[in-house]
């Protein structure tokens, strides 16, 4: 069955650090993007970051960081000076964007893991 494997999600403090990992489980993502999004309650789903062969999309800038291991086939998304409003449902996903860089549009994304919790506290 294909699925994602995340992990990564956690509790921090203010101002403290977490990496995101993404996995996929039975099948390979050659030419796929991967794009983080997250979505706290109430509120809608909300594009972070995008990586693919074409280049990387970052709407949370100077502070997230996604990358890539190609060699572990898993993709990362670091997170550095986390504050209370970056506390959400954090979900990875594999679009196709076969003639451009990937975007943050929700419906390009086809496969999507299960979601991992952050919370930052203040």
């Amino acid at each position: 069955q294909l699925h994602f494997v995340e992990s990564g999600g956690g509790m921090v403090h203010t101002g403290g650090s977490l990496r995101l990992s993404c996995a996929p489980s039975g099948f390979t993502l050659d030419h796929y993007a991967i794009g983080w999004f997250r979505q706290d309650p109430g509120k809608d789903l909300e594009g972070v970051s995008c990586i693919d062969d074409h280049g990387t999309i970052d709407s949370v800038q100077g502070r997230f960081t996604i990358s890539r291991d190609n060699a572990k086939n898993t993709w990362y998304l670091q997170m550095n000076s986390l504050k209370p409003e970056d506390t959400a449902v954090y979900y990875c996903a594999a679009g196709s964007f076969p003639d451009s860089t990937c975007s943050l549009t929700q419906g390009r994304y086809v496969f999507w893991g299960q979601g991992t919790q952050v919370i930052v506290y203040s």
